[in-house]
């Protein structure tokens, strides 16, 4: 977990099978369930814009990428969740702008490393 506040919870995409994970994907998401973009109540779309924002200026501060991304997207989960992410610099050309994660040249971390980064990717968010 990054952050979060009563509407919506901050955090980075888990580790795999192998025990580790390519820093700097982030979810943001509601706390209430909704399914999709269209579901969201005025409050919740400005807390969203704002959590993205502060989550991609981090991530950008942090790792220092060659691009940050902002996508609305997944079927596979039923509630809504706005993926934020980088592109590692030196990210081939020839990798969808979706699938750094599966480059198989991309930076790797281990499950505390990731803890680590997401105390500090915290502190670009509101304190307490």
């Amino acid at each position: 977990m990054v952050w979060r506040n009563d509407l919506l919870v901050v955090s980075h995409r888990p580790v795999d099978d192998t025990g580790t994970g390519v820093p700097g994907h982030l979810f943001v998401e509601t706390r209430r369930h909704v399914v999709s973009l269209d579901g969201l109540e005025p409050d919740e779309v400005g807390a969203v814009a704002e959590a993205a924002w502060r989550a991609g200026r981090a991530l950008r501060a942090e790792l220092d990428p060659q691009f940050v991304f902002s996508a609305v997207v997944g079927r596979a989960v039923a509630h809504f969740h706005q993926h934020v992410f980088v592109r590692h610099a030196g990210t081939p050309d020839d990798v969808g702008w979706m699938d750094g994660h599966l480059w198989a040249g991309a930076p790797r971390m281990t499950s505390d490393d990731i803890r680590q980064l997401c105390g500090r990717l915290q502190r670009h968010f509101p304190g307490p």
